[in-house]
């Protein structure tokens, strides 16, 4: 399959590059990296990119922007660019991309575990990832040909725990956390919220 993943220069981005490369033809997509390059806040950047790329099998989205601060902390403009980018960014990669992905198709987002499992200073972030679980469990009822979409729910990933200096025994390895992104492309699953570790559990 021809799969686009957006986010292929992040931490977990490059994992789930990895674990699909095995198997698949990959097109690589980034802010500024990557084979080609797209603003999420942008839907003419979308439309462009989809242009560029052409017809393609599979769509996995480890990308999006939202800001974490306190309730007191956050302003308007903080929650609009959680709004603007991380939810409506990847609803547009899907809304845009169905004109262009063959029958039968997937789209693969990416939330967080702060939807079920928030945290002080996480009321946009949660918001938002609740938001695209919502939108993925009612746009799985009326895509057509085929066409399916899932969202990963990733838990806290390893990298990034180290990356911030906190503790990364509550964390997952990035290579794990690609399995569920695999799973959901090469599955038949659709309208589902993906749980990394509960698949790692089964």
């Amino acid at each position: 399959m021809r799969v686009i993943v957006v986010g292929a220069t992040g931490t977990i981005g490059s994992a789930v590059v990895t674990a699909l490369s095995v198997r698949h033809d990959v097109v690589k997509v980034g802010h500024t990296g990557g084979a080609f390059h797209v603003d999420l806040g942008s839907p003419d950047s979308i439309t462009r990119l989809f242009r560029a790329i052409g017809a393609f099998d599979a769509l996995v989205s480890t990308a999006g922007v939202a800001k974490l601060a306190s309730l007191d902390e956050l302003k308007d403009a903080d929650y609009q660019l959680g709004l603007s980018n991380k939810l409506m960014g990847q609803v547009n990669l899907v809304r845009v991309g169905r004109q262009f992905i063959n029958d039968r198709g997937s789209f693969t987002l990416t939330s967080g575990v702060l939807s079920q499992e928030p945290m002080k200073g996480s009321a946009s972030i949660s918001m938002v990832n609740a938001g695209l679980e919502g939108f993925v469990r009612a746009a799985a009822l009326e895509l057509p040909r085929g066409i399916r979409v899932n969202v990963v729910s990733p838990p806290w990933v390893t990298e990034t725990l180290i990356a911030l200096k906190m503790d990364p025994a509550r964390g997952m390895p990035a290579t794990i956390v690609a399995q569920a992104y695999l799973a959901s492309v090469e599955g038949a699953a659709t309208g589902q919220t993906i749980d990394p570790r509960k698949l790692a559990a089964e």
